[in-house]
């Protein structure tokens, strides 16, 4: 069985069109599918497209309905958690992760040689030239400070064997970061490269700024070299104050003091209050990932299954 995992937000134009594309390329495959769609709080009518492609594929499709957005890493736990197959892949309803890769993963999985079939952006066609002036520096910065490496243009969109959803399900972690989750675990990886596709219908959940904020997360979790570099801004800082003091007072014992004004004083002072709290907000970025991984809460709340359905139904 090949479980296909689906996280959903606001998805209700993309979904009838997702699962008719990957089902003509099942007409290659002859593949027993499974179809688990994770809702994620969305506030169209996504929920209830899903239902109506239950009920049209009450064998394969299966869903996860949340009380709420947890987010599309909680919602990729949970769909992998729910997952039956002996082979898992994560796909966009969007189809931006072309369905026709699929039959090439699949054969080059079952070749034993590889736990993993990825896939990759060949380019950022059609995307803003600032989104992927960053999008390619994170993955730089992140590559060049953190001990994972991560594949730049790599898409979640990956067939995974059933050992390697299990080693990356011991991962319970609540600040999830699943490209480098992925990575971390390690197994024998291939990537596949493909052009850059533009949504089917719909708008993108991702804005700029809440993708700059998921890049800064990935660099926390997966490197301390933030700390390093406030260490070592802060030590920078404290050596040259004390030459410039040194200097201060030499000049002072010897030619007299003819410092005349605060505008330099308070420069300085300026200058060395902005670098503590930098240093600061640092720490407290660290200080925060801790807080809440230790209070323990579940990455996520369910609501509602396709059993609850199946439930109702029977009592009717």
């Amino acid at each position: 069985m090949l479980s296909i995992i689906v996280p959903c937000y606001n998805e209700e134009a993309t979904l009838p069109l997702f699962v008719q594309a990957v089902e003509e390329v099942n007409q290659e495959m002859q593949q027993e599918l499974e179809y688990i769609f994770v809702n994620d709080g969305s506030k169209d009518q996504t929920l209830q497209v899903i239902k109506d492609l239950h009920r049209q594929y009450p064998k394969s499709i299966r869903f996860i309905s949340f009380s709420r957005n947890f987010g599309k890493e909680a919602a990729l736990y949970a769909g992998l958690q729910a997952a039956k197959g002996e082979l898992i892949t994560v796909m966009d309803a969007d189809l931006q992760d072309p369905p026709e890769l699929l039959p090439e993963m699949l054969r080059l999985i079952e070749t034993g040689e590889y736990d993993c079939i990825g896939t990759r952006r060949q380019d950022r066609a059609g995307e803003p030239r600032i989104r992927s002036f960053f999008a390619k520096l994170f993955y730089r910065l992140v590559n060049k400070t953190g001990q994972t490496e991560m594949v730049d243009g790599a898409r979640d969109f990956r067939l995974m064997t059933r050992q390697m959803v299990d080693a990356v399900l011991e991962l319970t972690e609540y600040n999830r970061f699943s490209k480098g989750i992925f990575s971390w675990v390690g197994f024998n990886t291939k990537y596949l490269s493909f052009e850059n596709r533009e949504r089917v219908a719909g708008e993108t959940s991702w804005s700029f700024w809440s993708l700059f904020r998921y890049s800064i997360d990935g660099i926390v979790n997966f490197s301390e070299a933030p700390l390093n570099i406030a260490s070592i801004v802060g030590a920078l800082s404290c050596i040259g104050s004390a030459l410039a003091l040194l200097f201060i007072v030499i000049r002072a014992l010897v030619y007299g003091d003819p410092t005349a004004g605060w505008p330099s004083m308070v420069s300085i002072m300026l200058f060395v209050g902005g670098l503590q709290l930098l240093c600061l907000g640092i720490i407290g970025k660290y200080i925060g990932k801790i807080f809440l991984e230790t209070k323990k809460r579940p990455l996520y709340l369910v609501k509602e299954t396709e059993a609850d359905l199946t439930k109702k139904k029977n009592e009717a």
